[in-house]
Formats: structure tokens, C-alpha cells, sequence
């Protein structure tokens, strides 16, 4: 059994993990909301766009600032 288990993140990711995943896991249903829930194919470059920037803020609040 892993520690992350014992303190009660079954999943076993770590909070920069979890806040990654929360954040894609958000766009992606916004993206699914506004299309109709089905992404088309040639849909994909914009919805990875907007996932991208996602990500970008997420890792950009876990980064120290100067």
C-alpha cells in the first residue's frame, strides 16, 4: 500500500497531478458543453489549443515567482 493511499488520495497522484488532471478534465467539458457533446475530428487542434492553455495556467501557479 502506498502512502499517497494511507492519506487518502487513492488515486496516488500528487496535488500538482491532481490539479492537472482537474484542469484538463474541466476544458474538456467545456469543450464537449459547446460542441454538442461530441468533438469532431477536425475539432481536435482547437480543443488540444484550449487544453494546452490550461495546463500553461495550472503549472504556471505552481511556479515560483521571480
Amino acid at each position: 500500500m502506498s502512502d499517497a493511499y494511507v492519506v487518502g488520495d487513492p488515486d496516488g497522484l500528487s496535488p500538482l497531478q491532481v490539479e492537472l488532471r482537474d484542469a484538463i478534465a474541466r476544458e474538456l467539458h467545456a469543450q464537449l458543453a459547446l460542441r454538442g457533446e461530441r468533438i469532431e475530428l477536425a475539432d481536435l487542434p482547437e480543443v488540444s489549443y484550449q487544453v494546452t492553455i490550461q495546463v500553461e495556467r495550472a503549472m504556471r501557479s505552481w511556479l515560483p515567482t521571480r
